[in-house]
């Protein structure tokens, strides 16, 4: 019984840091902060939730997130510059055009001819400047899925800087995921330690 109790508490302290950490991070974080992509670079990420503009999509050099061809998602060299060389800012992105254009230029062609017209077609997309909202890819849920992300990225050969900022396109603060985890764990630990007068005589 009290190897049960340890164990479910653990659980609860684990759900309740989760919950305690969505919600810190939903109260810091209730709009997203404007910033260019230039000052993102220079000076560092001044929020977790974010709205970048200025930035140019570098669609080249876009790889799969699952390092195969099923295209669910894309990490996207996102640049203050167009000719930028150096990786500072990686977008995992869902975005449908972004995903239709890699998908229509490497994959679709069954031939060089198809692949060179539809490049031609689509030339400017591939280095275009495109607004959006993100969050930052930390955290200790998030951690390991970073240190993936950039060990898949460098395999590619791409030039990463080594603090590099990732950012995850549509993420927004999860509020409501914080308050079920806050309100089920602290539940789960008054269970615990005021348990019903049926479960303490049975005890």
């Amino acid at each position: 019984m009290i190897k049960f109790r340890v164990t479910f508490l653990a659980i609860s302290a684990i759900l309740l840091f989760l919950g305690v950490s969505d919600l810190g991070l939903w109260w810091h974080n209730r709009i997203p902060t404007p910033a260019s992509t230039a000052t993102l670079v220079s000076q560092g990420p001044p929020a977790e939730w974010l709205k970048i503009s200025d930035g140019y999509f570098d669609v080249d050099r876009a790889i799969s997130t699952t390092g195969t061809i099923e295209l669910e998602a894309l990490l996207v060299p996102l640049l203050a510059e167009p000719d930028q060389q150096e990786i500072r800012v990686l977008v995992e992105t869902r975005h449908p055009r972004t995903l239709e254009l890699v998908n229509g230029y490497h994959f679709l062609p069954e031939t060089e001819e198809e692949q060179i017209a539809f490049r031609k077609a689509n030339e400017a997309e591939f280095m275009a400047k495109r607004d959006f909202t993100g969050m930052l890819v930390s955290g200790l849920i998030a951690k390991g899925n970073r240190t993936k992300l950039l060990k898949l990225a460098r395999e590619t050969g791409l030039n990463i800087d080594d603090n590099v900022i990732f950012i995850s396109e549509g993420k927004i603060p999860q509020l409501w995921r914080g308050l079920f985890f806050t309100i089920v764990a602290l539940l789960a630990i008054l269970k615990v330690f005021w348990p019903s007068k049926k479960g303490s005589k049975k005890g």
